[in-house]
């Protein structure tokens, strides 16, 4: 199976690049939508659950911040200049990620007072509760697409590997590239070298 990138991504560098690209950003916004149904059902706007809901939505808002301007020139940019997209499975599962990020941020600068400051309470609710089902869905597609093998629209993947990761095109440092690379080609003779 070929993976698509945001399959790849989660799937290199681990468990690194799995808890950073996906369990702080979905344990804040799953805390973030929990807490936010609490409020809608029961209209507290005081005490410990409001509050956790209004530091979750600035945390994942500004985190999102951080995810999304990193993959943006990590991986985006130097993944269409390479023109190395595998189909619109792999433009899907990038860019709804990206996306589903959007409405976190806007939650955040809601908390922060930066956006919608003349609103009412109610309608501020209504924004935060939109926001948050907006994320479910993009996020949602991100993860489906994502686990998708682009193979099914017809990509070959790259012949010069003898697999379908290419990591390259992966959010990756020059050195962390020389060292898999120094890895795989030393593997064979540290098999049989003796310290």
């Amino acid at each position: 199976m070929i993976m698509t990138h945001y399959m790849e991504l989660l799937a290199v560098n681990q468990p690194w690049n799995l808890i950073i690209f996906m369990a702080i950003p979905i344990i804040l916004a799953e805390t973030l939508a929990i807490t936010e149904l609490y409020i809608l059902f029961t209209r507290k706007f005081e005490g410990p659950v409001h509050s956790l809901n209004k530091w979750a939505g600035i945390l994942v808002g500004i985190y999102f911040v951080g995810i999304i301007a990193y993959l943006i020139t990590t991986a985006v940019i130097p993944i269409t200049q390479a023109n190395a997209w595998r189909t619109i499975i792999d433009v899907i599962a990038v860019a709804t990620y990206l996306i589903a990020g959007l409405p976190l941020i806007w939650i955040a600068l809601q908390e922060l007072n930066l956006v919608n400051k003349t609103l009412e309470r109610m309608e501020k609710l209504k924004i935060h509760a939109m926001c948050v089902a907006i994320f479910l869905v993009f996020g949602h597609i991100a993860m489906i697409a994502g686990m998708m093998d682009p193979s099914l629209l017809g990509y070959q993947g790259d012949s010069s590997h003898g697999h379908s990761m290419n990591h390259g095109n992966m959010p990756m440092s020059q050195d962390d590239m020389k060292n898999m690379m120094n890895h795989h080609q030393n593997m064979p003779s540290k098999s049989g070298h003796h310290h």
